[in-house]
């Protein structure tokens, strides 16, 4: 199942955008998604998840958290059902702007697993995201927490190691790399290199038409994908 979704381009807006701003972006990147056949996952936050997903047909909306939580008590909390209701497809999870514990991290990648909501979890090392695979989730995102929002890419060496290290734990799961993308030709290099996908934020939002940008990623990858199986 998770072959399928190869290669895939996560377009992340965290808390920049929301409302109106973020379904117009969102309806840029369905587009895209429809053109290029890339698999585009759209983040947003709570609020918009039925928004957005009530006006696309081409995305993975994406849920920015969620929490192991089962129907009942847990006032303030983010329940994984209310999120599937709402038609979040995908979660990301243990960001480094929302770390959770290990085992807080395992059962809500298990919460997901039932619902079938797809989870992205976090590391932010090498052998962080080892650790991580063990727990099986469908998208792992190795990211130096360091080079979040610098526009510096990290060097094909940890590409190679990264998805070596995550694959040897487990091969279905899929390896993002995102540290620094900002760039179509930074999101070639990550396909042409091994990663199954990228994503961004400022990489994304700073450019002078995000939605162009989107474009230009997707066709990127569309086309370092297709080199690949051309060689």
């Amino acid at each position: 199942m998770n072959a399928a979704l190869k290669p895939f381009l996560i377009v992340n807006p965290k808390s920049y955008l929301y409302g109106k701003e973020a379904l117009a972006l969102a309806k840029a990147a369905d587009q895209t998604a429809e053109q290029t056949g890339v698999t585009l996952f759209f983040t947003c936050p709570f609020a918009d998840v039925r928004l957005i997903k009530e006006n696309t047909s081409h995305l993975i909306v994406t849920a920015q958290h969620m929490e192991s939580l089962e129907p009942g008590r847990g006032m303030g909390h983010v329940l994984p059902e209310s999120l599937k209701e709402a038609g979040a497809g995908a979660v990301f999870l243990n960001h480094a702007e929302n770390p959770l514990t290990v085992h807080e991290l395992y059962t809500t990648i298990q919460r997901a697993r039932a619902l079938k909501i797809l989870t992205v979890a976090c590391a932010d090392s090498v052998g962080e995201a080892a650790a991580v695979a063990t727990m099986k989730p469908d998208i792992l995102l190795a990211e130096p927490t360091d080079l979040i929002g610098t526009g510096v890419v990290a060097g094909n060496d940890y590409i190679h190691e990264t998805v070596s290290r995550i694959k040897a734990v487990d091969p279905d799961i899929l390896v993002m790399i995102a540290s620094g993308i900002s760039t179509a030709q930074d999101c070639y290099n990550v396909i042409v290199q091994g990663g199954d996908g990228t994503g961004g934020t400022s990489g994304i939002l700073k450019a002078p038409d995000p939605a162009v940008r989107v474009q230009e990623m997707a066709e990127a990858m569309a086309r370092a994908e297709k080199e690949i199986h051309t060689k």
